[in-house]
């Protein structure tokens, strides 16, 4: 990234930032859990598939798995029932029912506290990584990049990539390290109640008036 363009958009990601703050002060980890096995859980679940149905899931799928040693009994199919509705039901489950052998042995039944630990953990992405190690630990390597801060970072010309893993760096390079937790929570917040995925009028936005350039190039979202 050339240095005149890191510069800009240092300048405008703090104040998309300043302004998500005023509008989200309470933003944050909106899916239900009592453990840091069910947080990685309920993330795991969430790909896809909004918070509010994994919480619908996860409310009888905790009661029906109450410890950790359940998850290496469960029942493959029967657990793919329990949560359909959360879509890729089949994949999410062999992910899950895998990671929690694999945390049994290899991490003495406690998640991991490096990334390139919880990376080694089957299913799991440096999304999931992020998420998990940022609420259960307070520790902060990365930026989550999921469907609604891809869409602010490219819509407001924080980056010139496509891919999540792309973006990441990027934003990384712009964005304060004290900022890059709460930073996808602000944009999921943004995303889910004021610019939507699905094509609509976005000029009169908060975030489009501060970025007058956006609202030109990009007037609906995408």
């Amino acid at each position: 990234m050339e240095i005149k363009k890191k510069k800009e958009r240092m300048t405008r990601a703090r104040k998309l930032i300043a302004k998500l703050k005023q509008m989200f002060p309470s933003a944050g980890m909106t899916l239900r859990h009592r453990t840091n096995w069910e947080l990685l859980v309920a993330v795991i679940l969430s790909a896809q598939c909004t918070d509010k149905r994994v919480n619908m899931v996860t409310k009888k799928l905790f009661r029906k798995y109450k410890k950790f040693d359940d998850y290496l009994l469960a029942n493959p199919s029967e657990f793919e029932k329990d949560i359909h509705s959360t879509g890729f039901y089949k994949n999410k489950t062999k992910n899950i029912l895998v990671a929690a052998k694999v945390i049994h042995k290899k991490f003495k039944r406690k998640i991991p506290k490096t990334m390139e630990e919880i990376l080694s953990i089957p299913g799991v992405g440096r999304k999931t990584a992020s998420v998990v190690l940022g609420n259960a630990y307070g520790i902060v390597e990365g930026i989550a990049v999921d469907t609604h801060v891809r869409r602010l970072a490219i819509k407001f010309d924080l980056t010139d990539k496509r891919d999540p893993k792309h973006i990441e760096r990027d934003l990384m390079e712009i964005i304060p390290r004290h900022e890059w937790f709460r930073f996808t929570y602000l944009a999921i917040e943004y995303g889910r109640e004021i610019c939507p995925g699905r094509r609509h009028e976005c000029k009169s936005h908060p975030l489009s008036k501060i970025y007058l350039l956006a609202a030109s190039r990009f007037p609906r979202a995408k």
